[in-house]
């Protein structure tokens, strides 16, 4: 086909009047607004490759012109300046990629947050129980995060993991839940969720859904309503990881990741063959399903694994460890297609590559790892000094490379005393190579806090889920204690945000690179668009005007 450019319509303002302080309902939407149009595809795949940047997409395919990727590229549309949310973390990035919606809309910042109005796990009497808890929505939810079935009791494991349920909100142990002060009832995750989704519009338009994730936590994508994904197939990767030194998870060894990718990989293709994830229930190819890779992420962050050495060698250029999984994803993508294509599902499928967020520095030089402990330490003692009876100002933190913190005193002088000290901190961590290595400011090179934290995420002063001060990181610094991390994510730097978006087979020209910025947040209303649903159904599209991108 004629190499052609795609205009795309510029992505309005991300303020949304749905950033409510605590669980919202979700919004009344027009019941026409499901209605199924004709639409080019039947199916579409999303597939997202943890920490995948563009320069990584754009260096392999340069290495392996007839790869997988390649093909995948060169059957549609690469968007090579796309973008994924602040902060990038996991939960926001797929989240933003199922709703249309950034974390100020979605009321989903970070996988591990605070909210200031709902009540502690296992509050049963409500009455009196001041408010303010921790919102965890990773594997401490599981009845039993040791074991990849969350708790479920599946005998044979890791082998029999393709049993695993396709209802992962029954392994979530309802006692690890916040509680709503309202109904005094837990919150699960897809109840915290403040707009819906996706898999909840083609659900309501009678299509069949599918999906494969991390944590039985995700369960968050079912949305509001609870009941968005037919088949949604979770295995615990922060268990054990049988086969594998005790005591060790599926992410501490390269070789265990891909293990574990595997059982995602193989409930995908067998929801292409039209059963369920198991396979034991004929269901049909869902309209709308996917999975994510966690291998390439974990490369980029181990320092080494398998005798290889991880993350990147130079700026930009990938470690042996990085391309054997480059590799591994490649081949794994070729496994989907070709199986889409003996299914003869090719010509009415899309298939959309992406990435819940990029990892930094893609620049080993670059490393500064900083201990956060001593910085909330001396935060906590020196507000204390100043208010000599008071308890820790630091109510939550979560700090992987920006720092996000929410505050038991969220009023101006508070914020501000936070956010003072913090850049008035200098020390030293260590480099790439663990020799000593000083930094300035704690890091970080701006914070917002308080009404400006508010401002940047597009809430009200004092939203109950808006943290108190967000702390942009230096390029390079990363927040961990030891020395077992060359890279991480969550901040705001481009090599936590540039990653690939690319929309190819069915509805899409071929060949097409396009050069405008776009974000990954399109992703929602584009795939609905796809199929032929109207992406104005969701919610967060109407609140932050999220184009779909234009890929016909």
């Amino acid at each position: 086909m004629t190499r052609r450019s795609i205009r795309l319509a510029a992505v309005l303002g991300t303020t949304s009047a749905l950033a409510l302080g605590t669980v919202a309902p979700a919004l009344a939407a027009d019941p026409n607004a499901a209605a199924r149009r004709h639409g080019p595809a039947k199916h579409v795949l999303l597939i997202s490759v943890d920490g995948l940047h563009q320069s990584d997409l754009s260096w392999y395919i340069a290495q392996h012109p007839q790869s997988a990727l390649a093909k995948l590229v060169g059957g549609g549309v690469q968007y090579t300046h796309a973008q994924t949310t602040i902060p990038s973390d996991s939960f926001p990035g797929m989240v933003a990629q199922a709703t249309g919606g950034g974390p100020g809309t979605t009321g989903v910042y970070y996988d591990d947050t605070y909210n200031a109005k709902l009540l502690p796990a296992g509050t049963t009497d409500c009455k009196g129980v001041k408010p303010g808890v921790e919102v965890d929505l990773t594997e401490d939810l599981d009845k039993n995060k040791a074991s990849i079935d969350a708790g479920q009791g599946l005998a044979g494991l890791p082998g029999s993991i393709l049993s695993m349920t396709g209802q992962p909100q029954t392994l979530i142990d309802p006692s690890k839940l916040p509680v709503d002060p309202t109904t005094c009832k837990p919150v699960y995750p897809h109840s915290y969720l403040q707009v819906n989704t996706i898999f909840e519009v083609a659900a309501q338009a009678g299509l069949r859904t599918a999906w494969s994730d991390k944590h039985a936590a995700y369960d968050i994508l079912n949305g509001p309503s609870g009941t968005g994904i037919q088949d949604l197939f979770t295995p615990e990767i922060n268990s054990d990881a049988n086969g594998y030194p005790a005591g060790n998870d599926w992410t501490t060894d390269n070789q265990a990741t891909e293990q574990y990718d595997g059982y995602k990989v193989r409930a995908v293709l067998n929801e292409i063959d039209g059963y369920d994830h198991s396979r034991t229930q004929k269901t049909g190819t869902p309209a709308i399903f996917g999975l994510n890779f966690q291998s390439v992420s974990t490369a980029q962050k181990l320092p080494t694994s398998g005798g290889l050495t991880g993350g990147y060698t130079a700026k930009n250029v990938p470690s042996p460890l990085l391309v054997k999984n480059l590799d591994y994803v490649d081949a794994q993508i070729g496994a989907l297609t070709a199986e889409l294509r003996k299914q003869h599902l090719a010509d009415s499928t899309t298939v959309v590559l992406s990435a819940k967020h990029g990892q930094s520095p893609t620049d080993p030089s670059a490393l500064t790892r900083i201990d956060d402990g001593p910085l909330l330490d001396g935060l906590n003692a020196a507000w204390k000094k100043l208010h000599p009876n008071a308890g820790d100002l630091v109510a939550h933190s979560v700090d992987d490379d920006g720092v996000l913190l929410w505050l038991n005193d969220r009023s101006t002088a508070a914020t501000e005393f936070a956010k003072s000290y913090l850049l008035a901190q200098n020390g030293t961590g260590n480099d790439v190579n663990g020799a000593p290595k000083a930094f300035t400011a704690s890091g970080l090179t701006k914070v917002y806090a308080g009404d400006a934290a508010a401002k940047y995420f597009g809430v009200k002063p004092g939203d109950a889920r808006v943290p108190d001060i967000f702390g942009v990181s230096q390029y390079g610094v990363v927040y961990t204690g030891g020395k077992g991390k060359v890279a991480e994510h969550g901040g705001a730097h481009a090599d936590d945000l540039d990653v690939p978006l690319v929309i190819s087979g069915a509805g899409t020209p071929h060949r097409v690179r396009e050069a405008a910025p776009v974000q990954t947040k399109q992703i929602a209303p584009t795939i609905l668009s796809l199929l032929g649903l109207n992406p104005q159904s969701l919610q967060a599209v109407r609140a932050e005007h999220t184009k779909a991108l234009p890929v016909r």
